[in-house]
């Protein structure tokens, strides 16, 4: 049984990308493993969703120029 837990990181929270976030194929106007955003790019946290089964929480990050990306905490750090 995997024990709850509570999300790193907040809503309204500032966070920057702790590595070059790519596309997964999510962003269909932008070609696959292009880089979506730069490591240090600074953004926000807008929405925090859960990944039950594997125990993950997702992240939605907005980078600004109407980019939301989701993260996981790997993915992320405080700023």
């Amino acid at each position: 049984m995997i024990e709850p837990r509570l999300p790193r990181y907040q809503s309204g929270q500032r966070v920057k990308a702790a590595i070059d976030l790519l596309n997964d194929g999510s962003f269909p106007d932008a070609s696959p493993e292009e880089c979506l955003v730069s490591v240090g790019h600074i953004g926000e946290i807008v929405q925090i969703g859960c990944h039950t089964e594997a125990n993950l929480f997702i992240y939605m990050v907005d980078f600004g120029k109407q980019l939301v990306v989701g993260c996981i905490e790997a993915e992320i750090s405080a700023v």
